[in-house]
């Protein structure tokens, strides 16, 4: 059973689920915006984008969170998925982060893009 995230009721009053290819988006999402020491029983999980939000804006910096960011998808999820491109752009007060990855059991192709506003989390 794949719970939806963030956590929700189902129409019958129960804890909603998602589909396979669902989770695996929601669990991108939550190591992409879980601040390393923000999960007590297992505080080196995330990869802290949203503390780069108000770092100045760089080609070096832009490069530098596309590695940490394909690094942590590969520590937490390389089981599930195998990532294939990293790009993350700064636009006004955002950062979008654009992921593109397969699906190790079905070899399905995927091509996810997240949004973080500068003002908190997802």
């Amino acid at each position: 059973m794949n719970l939806a995230y963030p956590y929700q009721l189902s129409p019958l009053g129960r804890t909603a689920e998602a589909g396979d290819t669902q989770h695996i988006r929601d669990l991108i999402e939550q190591v992409l915006f879980t601040i390393p020491g923000e999960r007590v029983m297992r505080p080196d999980f995330g990869c802290g984008v949203a503390q780069l939000v108000f770092a100045p804006n760089s080609a070096e910096l832009a490069s530098a969170t596309q590695m940490l960011i394909q690094g942590s998808l590969q520590q937490w999820l390389g089981d599930l998925i195998m990532v294939q491109g990293v790009r993350v752009e700064a636009i006004d007060a955002a950062l979008s982060i654009t992921v593109q990855y397969s699906i190790r059991l079905t070899d399905q192709v995927q091509v996810q893009t997240f949004t973080q506003p500068t003002g908190g989390g997802p």
